[in-house]
């Protein structure tokens, strides 16, 4: 059983490798640096590769690296048996290396050839930063997107906000307002009554004494005064509920033909309180010019939104102008917001400008 293994070991009947060099010291010694400067080199590239595929798992193909590992461990210990046949004619063994070298060549071979057209598809470095500058666009597009339904759902929630207390309030106006015209009206038949009373002949000392301790002379005078500042009172609180319903709008989800000049007094009225700010020594000046204009055709809560955002960003502009501005300097000139709209063609113009510090170059970048 030996026989045959010993038949390829056996250096018998073969001469040296180094015979065919005539043995020159030279010419050996530069094989012998060769070949083995070729095998280390040949060892130590499977090693990297094999690390290599052991660290990237998500590579497609990743055998192909250890087939071309197990190619290049075979050529490189053909070269040190080259080395070692210089002086061990061990030829049946360096043969049966280059057999086994040849059939990982050609199955290397073999198994590239459908491997090809997947390579082929696989993407470029160029197509790859392509693709992720495309998705960083699109990731971009997509956080300015989710930024912007943020903003609508809090601009929503603050329409239902503001159409909820504008509702509250509504009922026990209008039910002040419906009983201050009846009030009114019984106060001046008992004041009426009383004066009749007055005039009466039959009136006693006692009742004389009870009207002078009451002031019935005052009451007279001040009851419909009284009378006089609920009702404006209750009026003005009846314009800031339109006013709020008008801004909120919510019964009007579909485009309907609107009066813009109203969503825009509205948006003032409920800005009331910015615009005669305590935090500054001059309130801030509203110039309208309103021209005439047709209804417009437009989502109303969503288009008053709009104009509270502008006129928010003007009283914002012009309070950080009156940083470090002294009280006498604010009162000369003070902040002025001018609102203009226009028909231009087939089209409304609305233009809100005001006296502000204005808007920096990285804020104008993401306006539109």
């Amino acid at each position: 059983m030996l026989e045959p293994l010993s038949m390829f070991v056996s250096s018998l009947g073969f001469i040296p490798h180094g015979h065919c060099y005539l043995w020159k010291p030279s010419l050996v010694w530069l094989n012998i640096l060769s070949d083995g400067a070729i095998g280390i080199a040949y060892y130590s590239i499977p090693v990297m590769l094999i690390y290599f595929v052991s660290k990237r798992h998500d590579l497609p193909f990743n055998w192909v690296f250890l087939l071309f590992g197990a190619f290049i461990i075979a050529c490189g210990t053909g070269h040190f048996m080259d080395v070692w046949t210089l002086w061990h004619p061990t030829y049946w063994v360096s043969s049966i290396l280059k057999a086994a070298t040849a059939l990982i060549s050609v199955f290397t071979a073999l198994e590239l050839f459908p491997l090809l057209p997947k390579l082929l598809s696989l993407p470029s470095p160029a197509q790859l930063e392509a693709a992720n500058r495309e998705l960083e666009q699109t990731l971009n597009a997509l956080r300015q997107a989710q930024s912007q339904l943020v903003q609508t759902e809090k601009m929503s929630s603050l329409g239902q906000l503001v159409a909820g207390i504008a509702h509250e309030i509504n009922n026990p106006v209008n039910f002040i307002h419906g009983n201050l015209s009846y009030t009114d009206r019984y106060t001046q038949e008992l004041l009426n009554l009383l004066h009749l009373y007055e005039q009466s002949p039959q009136s006693t000392p006692e009742i004389q004494a009870a009207i002078d301790a009451d002031e019935l002379k005052f009451l007279r005078e001040d009851l419909p005064k009284t009378l006089s500042s609920m009702r404006v009172g209750v009026d003005r609180i009846r314009q800031i509920v339109l006013a709020l319903k008008n801004f909120s709008r919510l019964d009007e989800s579909e485009v309907k033909a609107v009066n813009l000049s109203e969503g825009i007094d509205s948006t003032l009225l409920i800005l009331q309180n910015r615009l005669k700010s305590k935090s500054t020594p001059s309130n801030i000046l509203v110039k309208k010019n309103y021209g005439t204009l047709p209804l417009v055709e437009c989502y109303a809560g969503q288009l008053n939104q709009v104009f509270m955002n502008l006129l928010s960003n003007a009283i914002d502009a012009i309070e950080q102008s009156h940083c470090g501005r002294s009280s006498d300097s604010i009162r000369a000139n003070p902040g002025v917001i001018e609102i203009e709209l226009s028909k231009l063609d087939e089209q409304v113009l609305v233009r809100v400008a005001d006296n502000g510090v204005g808007m920096n170059l990285e804020v104008k970048q993401k306006i539109f």
